[in-house]
């Protein structure tokens, strides 16, 4: 998270996120993360993206709004186990005055392998009248700046994927 409040944010193309640990309650009955908890760690990567671009907690408190998730899609592509130490990046693909859309990817943060990636579109929601809001224009121009930084990265592969069974030939 930031330390100083009143510094410009630097977007690095993809964000990283800190590092984050697996915690042993986190694990299932088949002895590995249970799916849930792959949501909370890309959850918490999130939070420090928007935490960089103004609309962290004290945001949330002070204005009443924050970014909602409307869609996920998620892809488990590798097993993690207790204590293992992870990271998750965080691209922004597309946004608007309500909407945030983008890619992150959680990988092993000691052997480097992929975990899992996660696909969302989200809202910019004023509580109060519990719906979408333009973001002011500072967010506004955070996240300008950071998809700037990031349009130099290549679309994710799996950006755009739907869940459905291949036709059979």
């Amino acid at each position: 998270m930031l330390d100083h409040a009143d510094l410009k944010p630097v977007f690095f193309a993809p964000f990283v996120s800190s590092v984050m640990r697996v915690e042993p309650d986190w694990i299932d009955y088949n002895g590995h993360l249970n799916m849930a908890y792959y949501n909370v760690l890309f959850d918490r990567a999130a939070d420090e993206v928007l935490a960089l671009i103004g609309a962290g907690t004290d945001y949330v408190d002070r204005q009443r709004h924050s970014y909602y998730t409307a869609e996920t899609h998620v892809r488990y592509l590798r097993e993690l186990k207790a204590s293992d130490a992870v990271r998750a990046t965080f691209q922004l693909l597309d946004h608007d005055a309500k909407r945030l859309h983008y890619f992150e990817q959680l990988f092993h943060a000691d052997e480097g392998w992929m975990a899992a990636t996660l696909e969302v579109m989200a809202l910019h929601v004023d509580m109060d009248a519990a719906r979408a809001a333009p973001a002011p224009p500072l967010i506004a121009a955070r996240l300008a700046e950071m998809k700037a930084s990031h349009a130099m990265l290549p679309r994710p592969e799996a950006a755009g994927r739907r869940v459905a069974m291949p036709a059979r030939v």
